[in-house]
């Protein structure tokens, strides 16, 4: 059982093509129509602990309820790495994260904690 204390969320969109780029693209402009988040930017090489390119949804706790079951109808052929934030960097991205679609390999010797 952990002591930990979510303070928000990020949902990271993985990108493997151009193809998926677009469709990812697609997504990207829904969740801003729909959902007060804040989106990050197109990282179109792998950085940190993301094995593919991606970019970055971070959305507060009471989105959650309405995003999440949103994202699990409409991923669509994505990967979606959905985690807390927690300030243990490591747990976030493992042990407490949800994946949709297909869960990718991270690279978590990134992770200092």
């Amino acid at each position: 059982m952990s002591d930990a204390t979510i303070t928000g969320y990020h949902a990271h969109v993985y990108y493997p093509d151009e193809a998926a780029r677009a469709e990812a693209a697609t997504l990207r402009e829904a969740v801003a129509e729909r959902f007060d988040t804040e989106l990050g930017r197109w990282r179109d090489e792998p950085v940190g602990p993301h094995p593919i390119p991606m970019y970055q949804i971070k959305f507060g706790t009471e989105t959650f309820a309405t995003l999440v079951p949103w994202l699990q109808l409409h991923h669509g052929s994505l990967s979606v790495l959905i985690h807390p934030e927690t300030g243990n960097h490591l747990a976030d991205h493992t042990g407490y994260a949800l994946w949709l679609g297909r869960q990718l390999a991270l690279r978590t010797d990134v992770f200092d904690d």
